[in-house]
């Protein structure tokens, strides 16, 4: 029989005076309606604090906001005033580092909720995104650069548009840069100098905007991105229309709307330093175990030596792409792209009479004399097919 309101100490004194000498403890149990971890509980409290262990104990927590000293408190209201989009986790471990042993995450976040500096917001369930077209992702530093263009907004100097690059495994942000404008020259003299400064990436993922990529260019190939070929840099592409293929970029951009693009600053450039400082060396993340993505990102090994002249494609025929676009080859035009227009193609001889056109190691397709056709690759299936099997 269950416990009933007015003879529930009655019940527990009876039960835990029978349990001393029964030889069957779940049948007990069973007889006063109790599961055997709530009877088990009851004999423990009673062993150890007699009749008065049988007591109803207070289900208030050992420590709640209420019991937060005042100067904690204020403590955490001033890193949320200082960081008012940061969540209670990254500011728990701001107060590891600066003052020891935190509060709770929930205290903290009741403290936000009861200070009114946070709502309670709706949760949506998750949607798989997919995945991107090569599956490459990094993992360390310098594997995978990510690059974009923040969406515009218009400040007292005018519309802004900032060139945001990202090291997608550190999370570290090698540059927020406000450009005089989007053209693929102007991106390469930026990435230039950070080329210079951390060495050069395994990959660059970008989406297939201009002046990344062009839709009407062989394999979405840009002045820009062949560039990025011809310096071993592999190209790395989110699908159209798919935002969440570059999540984290994304995820770093909603960041700056929110802390940069409503800020009153008077040097765009200086704000944009002063915040890109904080992310990387004050912000804490959490798919990092709470570290700075500065303690995570290091240089990388291979340095920037400059454009090379002429790229080397050992065993194969070269041939130059003239400024239209085109090669010579066996006294026939095959129009090739002219995104590659000055830089020299490498022909490799297969079966049937046909040769593969490579640049800096990527498929463009196949030439065929006997047709005098080109045939473009449609797809990157065979480039990442080579790829590993050269690995």
């Amino acid at each position: 029989m269950p416990w009933t309101p007015l003879t529930k100490m009655n019940q527990r004194i009876e039960f835990v005076l029978k349990a001393q000498t029964t030889t069957n403890f779940r049948a007990l149990c069973q007889e006063y309606g109790i599961s055997t971890r709530v009877g088990y509980k009851w004999q423990k409290r009673f062993l150890s604090g007699g009749l008065d262990g049988l007591v109803e104990q207070s289900r208030r927590p050992k420590s709640s906001p209420e019991g937060l000293k005042e100067e904690v408190v204020c403590r955490i209201i001033r890193y949320r005033e200082r960081h008012p989009t940061w969540g209670a986790r990254k500011l728990q471990e701001l107060y590891l580092r600066g003052y020891g042993e935190p509060p709770s995450e929930s205290s903290i976040k009741r403290v936000l909720e009861r200070s009114g500096m946070v709502k309670k917001r709706r949760i949506h369930k998750a949607v798989d995104g997919g995945r991107l077209a090569s599956g490459v992702r990094a993992q360390k530093p310098n594997d995978v650069w990510t690059v974009d263009f923040k969406g515009w907004w218009y400040d007292s100097d005018g519309r802004c548009e900032p060139l945001t690059v990202r090291d997608e495994f550190s999370r570290y942000i090698l540059e927020v840069r406000a450009m005089a404008d989007a053209r693929g020259a102007s991106v390469r003299m930026c990435l230039e100098a950070l080329f210079e400064r951390h060495g050069l990436p395994g990959s660059i993922r970008s989406d297939n905007g201009s002046p990344f990529a062009s839709a009407r260019s062989l394999l979405g190939l840009s002045q820009l991105s062949v560039w990025w070929l011809s310096l071993g840099i592999n190209l790395e592409r989110g699908r159209p229309a798919c935002p969440q293929d570059n999540g984290g970029h994304e995820r770093m951009h909603l960041d700056i709307s929110q802390q940069l693009q409503q800020a009153g600053y008077t040097d765009r450039q200086a704000a944009f330093d002063l915040w890109r400082n904080e992310f990387n060396h004050e912000r804490p993340h959490e798919a990092l175990a709470m570290k700075f993505p500065c303690e995570i990102y290091k240089p990388s090994t291979r340095s920037y030596t400059g454009t090379p002249d002429e790229l080397e494609y050992p065993g194969m025929a070269c041939r130059r792409v003239k400024t239209g676009g085109d090669i010579s080859w066996d006294g026939e035009q095959y129009f090739i792209s002219t995104a590659l227009r000055g830089w020299d193609v490498g022909l490799a001889p297969v079966s049937e009479g046909r040769f593969d056109v490579k640049f800096a190691g990527l498929i463009l397709g196949q030439i065929e004399p006997s047709s005098a056709a080109f045939l473009p690759v449609l797809s990157t299936a065979k480039n990442a097919k080579t790829k590993n099997n050269g690995e």
